[in-house]
């Protein structure tokens, strides 16, 4: 079979935007990347049930997102929303709303985009985070980081700056009302989550101190308690690192975390109902910068981009046992940071 995957980009130094490859998984490997969509900072993006795609992207001094329309095997330009100041960091879909998310992490902004019947988007909503930083020297203000839905459709906001997970109700026409608020342990610096899919309980990476927090959910109220927290990297390992992505199988059984610096995805097997982590794994990502990966649709593969050396690995997936084969790392996509699998 044949997967086709889209590759998100920085462009500042010899990458021109959004790539494309395809991963043969007969043949176990991933065909040579080529540009699709020409691009400035498309550092992260997303596709919706219709096959429109929604990326970060930087007008001359403006960031926002811009949304194109698939035409055959390419890609139109239907409109960006920008404003003065640096890019997202993240965007993502709410189908049922028809509204678009994203992560202003230099700004500390939260924005909310809605779907026009003709694939546009409009500005709708944002949310200034102003509460106090953690004691990191990364943390001098605001950064949120992550934002996308719950199982219960609200609204989860990861601000590595304020140390907390913030929880809103989402209104119809995008309209953001906030409900609780998680505050992490000081410098925790959270980045990403996932959830189980009991759908009570979810897996936070700690971009700053390396570590994954599994907390509680409770939809009646949107908030979340910790039970456990683990760490991504080796006890003895002293050198630089943070966690970047997260990702969790759709049988809940193993949860992988990407590290930049000790350039490894760790694996994690749960137990108690997806209440304990347990590491059972770490494999190099043979590059530099893993910023972040992804499974396949069939889960038998994982796809890895290095950011700094500018390559992708394969890995060959266990799924009774989540570990992971490195079977392909030399194909080249210049500072890839985003791994989507149409």
């Amino acid at each position: 079979m044949l997967e086709q995957l889209l590759l998100g980009t920085y462009t500042r130094r010899e990458s021109k935007g959004i790539y494309q490859t395809v991963l043969d998984t007969e043949k176990k490997a991933l065909a040579s990347t080529s540009l699709i969509i020409n691009e400035s900072s498309p550092t992260y993006l997303t596709l919706d049930e219709k096959g429109e795609l929604y990326t970060v992207t930087l007008v001359g001094e403006e960031g926002g997102v811009a949304a194109y329309k698939p035409i055959d095997d390419q890609y139109d330009l239907l409109n960006k929303v920008t404003e003065i100041g640096a890019p997202p960091c993240y965007v993502s879909v709410d189908e049922k709303r028809q509204l678009i998310y994203s992560a202003s992490y230099h700004e500390g902004i939260v924005y909310v985009f809605q779907i026009l019947p003709n694939g546009q988007l409009k500005s709708t909503d944002r949310v200034v985070h102003k509460e106090a930083t953690g004691p990191h020297k990364n943390q001098d203000k605001p950064h949120v980081h992550y934002t996308n839905l719950t199982p219960d459709n609200r609204l989860v906001v990861c601000d590595l700056g304020t140390d907390r997970v913030y929880t809103y109700d989402v209104d119809r026409t995008g309209k953001l009302t906030e409900v609780a608020q998680y505050l992490a342990e000081p410098g925790c610096g959270p980045r990403h989550i996932v959830f189980h899919p009991n759908q009570q309980i979810a897996y936070l990476i700690g971009e700053l101190d390396s570590s994954i927090s599994v907390l509680s959910y409770d939809k009646t109220n949107g908030e979340f308690q910790r039970l456990t927290k683990v760490s991504t990297i080796p006890e003895n390992f002293d050198g630089f690192n943070s966690g970047a992505a997260i990702r969790i199988s759709s049988d809940g059984q193993y949860v992988y975390a990407s590290n930049r610096g000790h350039n490894t995805i760790a694996i994690f097997e749960t137990s108690q109902e997806g209440k304990r982590l347990k590491r059972k794994q770490l494999i190099s990502t043979e590059g530099d910068f893993p910023r972040d990966f992804n499974l396949d649709p069939s889960e038998k593969f994982i796809v890895a981009a290095n950011q700094n050396s500018d390559n992708l690995t394969l890995y060959e997936r266990d799924t009774q046992t989540g570990l992971l084969k490195m079977i392909q790392k030399d194909v080249y996509v210049p500072e890839c940071v985003c791994v989507y699998f149409k």
